[in-house]
Formats: structure tokens, C-alpha cells, sequence
């Protein structure tokens, strides 16, 4: 039996998560799943261009876990652009370090740290607020890993 997976750290949660080529229904294409790690150990080489040591110690995972993701992550991109999946970003043994709030109603993005509640926009100040690490199932379990 195979010892459970520790929870890898993700910076934040996506903004967007899921993609599909245009003038296809979703429902027309095959599924591709994308864990969150996944999404994180791509995000950190490929966008940020952090080396796989690098990456791996800001996940807190091993360099050769680190490489397993990566490369997971790189065929499931693969195969979206290629032969025209959809991607969906979900599920995973993770804990955010950052929350993103979006406001439903003005569409402003605030970052900020996992313990920090907000109640209404700073811009707008509408209570119609998207809590992106709870859309996750996230929040209390990553705060408290960060107080």
C-alpha cells in the first residue's frame, strides 16, 4: 500500500480554471485533469522560470517529485493544445500561502494572505465577493498553516 502524498504548498489559487478551444462545446471534448500541484510546478518553470530545485523548495517537495509533476503537468498542456481537450484545474493534496477575492461586481482582484478576511470591496464596496481558495475547498486548514 502505497504511503499517503504530503500536501504540497500552491502560492495562490488560479484565477482561470478551466480551458477549451474555441468554437468547440465543452461538452463535445474529452476531459483533461490538471491537479493543482501540477498547475503550481508548471506555473513556477515554465511562467516564472524557476529551476526544478528552485521550484521544489517553494513547494516544499523534493527536486525528483518536483520533475514528476512538471513533467505530468507539461503532457496534460500537451494535450490540450494538441489534440483539443479541455482542461480542467481541480483537487490535489495542497495548501495555498495566498488567497485571491474577486469582486462579482466592479471584477477588481484583491491578493492577500490566507488569515485575512474582507467582507466588502475596497473599491466598490459591494459584499458580492468570489473567495477563490474556497471555491477549493480551502481556507481555515491554509490559514492556520500560516499563523
Amino acid at each position: 500500500m502505497p504511503r499517503p502524498k504530503n500536501n504540497r504548498i500552491v502560492q495562490k489559487p488560479p484565477i482561470f480554471t478551466e480551458f477549451k478551444p474555441i468554437g468547440v462545446a465543452g461538452r463535445l471534448l474529452n476531459e483533461t485533469f490538471l491537479s493543482l500541484d501540477e498547475y503550481e510546478a508548471f506555473r513556477l518553470a515554465d511562467h516564472m522560470g524557476f529551476s526544478h530545485a528552485e521550484a521544489a523548495q517553494e513547494m516544499e517537495i523534493s527536486r525528483s517529485t518536483f520533475t514528476r509533476l512538471i513533467e505530468e503537468a507539461r503532457k496534460k498542456i500537451a494535450e490540450l493544445i494538441i489534440n483539443g481537450s479541455l482542461l480542467l484545474i481541480e483537487g490535489g493534496n495542497i495548501h495555498f500561502r495566498k488567497n485571491i477575492i474577486r469582486c462579482l461586481n466592479c471584477g477588481h482582484m484583491f491578493d492577500m494572505n490566507m488569515n485575512t478576511s474582507l467582507t466588502d470591496c475596497p473599491e466598490c464596496h459591494s459584499t458580492n465577493l468570489l473567495n477563490l481558495a474556497g471555491g477549493f475547498g480551502h481556507g481555515k486548514c491554509c490559514a492556520n498553516r500560516y499563523l
